[in-house]
C-alpha cells in the first residue's frame, strides 16, 4: 500500500459527525465508497485493503485501541496503517450474520462460533462482551470476524449480557441461541436468563413508577422527623459527630501523607476525642446546672434581668440558617400594634 498517495487521497476527503444519524461524507477522491455509519465513512483502498475515515479522533483512537487488543487473534481485519482520522485495514468480506439468517437456520454450530466470539472478547479486555448482528460477518470457511469495534472499549456502564446481539437475533432465534448456550455453556445460560428477567422487573417497575405522584403535603409533614435542628441536644451532638468525622478522615490523609504509620494515626485521634468528649460533658453539665439556676429564677438569666429582657432574646438564633417560627415573625416588633391610650 503506498501511504503518500493514500494520504493525498484522503485529503480529499470530508467527513462529518451528525446528531443521532450516519455521518456527511464529501468525497472528491477517486476512493469508492463501500459504507457509512455513525463514526465514519468506509473506502476501497485495493482488492484487500480499505480505509475507515472518522468524523472525530476520538472514535478513531477507540477503535484503532479496539483492534488493537485483538491483533494476535483471527476473528478483526488487520490493521495497516493509521493516521489522525483514519484507520487502513483489511477488507472484511463474506456474509453478515443478519443477511445469513434470512435465508438460514441459527444451528449449534454458529451459536457455538458466536459464544467463542465473546470469549475472546473477554479475554482480550473489551468492556462490552456483546455485538450486533451485522457487523460479525461470516466466511467461506466458517469461521467468523467483526468489523466496527470502537464502542466495546471505554466504556463507563455496560450491560452483563449480550443484550445487543440477543435483541439482534430476533425473538425466534434468540430462543433458539439461548437453547444452544443452555446446552453448550448452562451455567452461562443461567446467568443471562437472570440479567434478562432483572431487566423485565426493571420495565414493570418502571411502568408502575411512571404515573405515580407523591403525596406533595403528606411527604412534607412526614419529613419533618428528619429534622435534626429543633432538638439543641441532638443538634449539638450530631454537629459535633459530623465534625469529628470531617477531622478524623482529614487528619489520617495528612499523616498518611507524610509517612506516618496508619495505627498511630487512629490511637492519636481516638486520644484526642477521649479528652474532648469529655470536655465536652462537663461543659454540658455546667450548662444543666445554669439552665436549673435560671428555670429556679422564673426564667430569668440573672438576678434583676425584667420579663421583658428575657423576651427580647427569645427570638435569637441558635445557629447560623435557622429561621423563627410563623408565630415569633407575626409577633415580632414589626408586626405588633401599638394603643395610644
Amino acid at each position: 500500500m503506498d501511504s503518500k498517495q493514500l494520504n493525498k487521497w484522503l485529503k480529499e476527503i470530508k467527513v462529518q459527525n451528525q446528531v443521532n444519524a450516519d455521518v456527511e461524507v464529501v468525497n472528491n477522491s477517486p476512493l469508492i465508497m463501500l459504507g457509512k455509519g455513525r463514526q465514519g465513512a468506509v473506502f476501497q483502498v485495493s482488492e484487500d485493503v480499505c480505509v475507515k475515515v472518522f468524523g472525530n479522533e476520538e472514535d478513531c483512537e477507540r477503535e484503532h485501541y479496539a483492534l488493537s487488543l485483538g491483533k494476535d487473534t483471527n476473528l478483526f481485519p488487520k490493521i495497516h496503517a493509521k493516521g489522525q482520522l483514519y484507520i487502513a485495514m483489511d477488507i472484511v468480506r463474506g456474509v453478515d450474520i443478519r443477511e445469513y439468517l434470512q435465508s438460514q437456520p441459527l444451528t449449534e454450530s454458529l451459536s457455538a462460533k458466536l459464544l467463542v466470539m465473546l470469549i475472546t472478547f473477554k479475554a482480550i479486555g473489551y468492556e462490552r462482551i456483546d455485538h450486533h448482528k451485522r457487523q460479525i460477518y461470516l466466511q467461506p470457511d466458517g469461521s467468523l470476524k467483526v468489523i466496527d469495534v470502537a464502542r466495546t472499549v471505554w466504556r463507563d456502564r455496560v450491560y452483563p449480557y449480550p443484550r445487543k446481539l440477543l435483541t439482534s437475533l430476533g425473538e425466534e432465534n434468540k430462543a433458539i441461541f439461548l437453547g444452544h448456550v443452555q446446552e453448550l455453556a448452562p451455567e452461562v445460560y443461567a446467568e443471562w436468563l437472570h440479567y434478562i428477567r432483572m431487566e423485565e422487573i426493571s420495565h414493570q417497575i418502571y411502568q408502575i413508577l411512571l404515573p405515580e405522584k407523591p403525596d406533595k403535603d403528606s411527604l412534607k409533614n412526614l419529613s419533618k422527623q428528619l429534622l435534626t435542628t429543633e432538638d439543641e441536644g441532638k443538634y449539638v451532638a450530631q454537629l459535633q459527630g459530623l465534625v469529628h468525622k470531617v477531622f478524623k478522615e482529614e487528619w489520617v490523609k495528612t499523616m498518611l501523607a507524610r509517612g506516618t504509620d496508619p495505627e498511630d494515626v487512629m490511637k492519636k485521634i481516638d486520644e484526642y476525642w477521649d479528652s474532648r468528649e469529655t470536655e465536652i460533658v462537663r461543659e454540658g453539665e455546667r450548662i444543666g446546672d445554669r439552665d436549673q439556676d435560671r428555670d429556679q429564677n422564673k426564667g430569668k438569666r440573672f438576678v434583676g434581668e425584667s420579663r421583658r429582657d428575657v423576651d427580647k432574646h427569645h427570638n435569637r438564633k441558635r445557629f447560623e440558617g435557622e429561621k423563627y417560627s410563623e408565630r415569633d415573625r407575626k409577633g415580632g416588633p414589626k408586626n405588633r400594634k401599638h394603643h395610644h391610650s
